[in-house]
């Protein structure tokens, strides 16, 4: 079965799951040709008990529409995160999951999938597209950021703060890395 990159972004209240909530996330499943084949996303009720970290609630004060994109229709964990299982499963391939960074969404995601559903599609390791672009670039990983990244990597997508928005635009940068490392590599597709 071939892998299927399931880009991935979260918007939350905080640093860390737990004391603060994961609020919205989206994920955009592609194959390796920049196939999008599915996307999932879900706004999230808070969690008991958590509140808002100081800075991040400033942070989005200066976001007034992502800020009611995500607090719309919201869903509790519970269901989000089974739901998301169960569309995880019925993609066609292997689920990785990819993210910038993914350090940070990972984290949100997993603890949400072990606390709510019990288990990990993605078992417990993650790609980060970081890290790849240091591979590919062959730069020093404070270096590779997007505004270091070949500007022929980017598609059109906007760069919203809307969990799902920002799946599909980072999906799509991740595919255009993995063609152009694989293309470099091996130049002859025959082969």
């Amino acid at each position: 079965m071939p892998e299927i990159y399931i880009s991935t972004d979260v918007e939350t209240d905080g640093p860390i799951p737990g004391p603060h909530s994961m609020l919205s996330f989206g994920s955009a499943a592609y194959t390796a040709d920049k196939t999008l084949i599915g996307t999932f996303s879900a706004n999230l009720e808070t969690l008991d008990g958590a509140s808002a970290h100081p800075k991040t609630a400033e942070w989005w004060a200066t976001q007034p529409q992502a800020w009611a994109a995500c607090r719309r229709d919201l869903q509790k964990p519970e269901a989000a995160m089974r739901a998301y299982v169960e569309w995880i499963k019925e993609l066609k391939g292997k689920p990785v999951f990819v993210a910038y960074p993914a350090g940070f969404d990972f984290l949100f995601v997993y603890w949400y999938l072990i606390r709510f559903a019990g288990e990990s599609p993605f078992s417990h390791s993650a790609l980060d597209m970081k890290s790849y672009a240091m591979a590919v670039l062959k730069t020093d990983y404070r270096e590779s950021t997007k505004r270091n990244m070949p500007k022929n990597w980017f598609d059109a997508f906007p760069h919203t703060h809307v969990a799902l928005d920002d799946a599909v635009e980072q999906g799509a940068l991740f595919c255009n890395m993995l063609r152009f490392n694989r293309e470099r590599v091996n130049p002859d597709p025959s082969r």
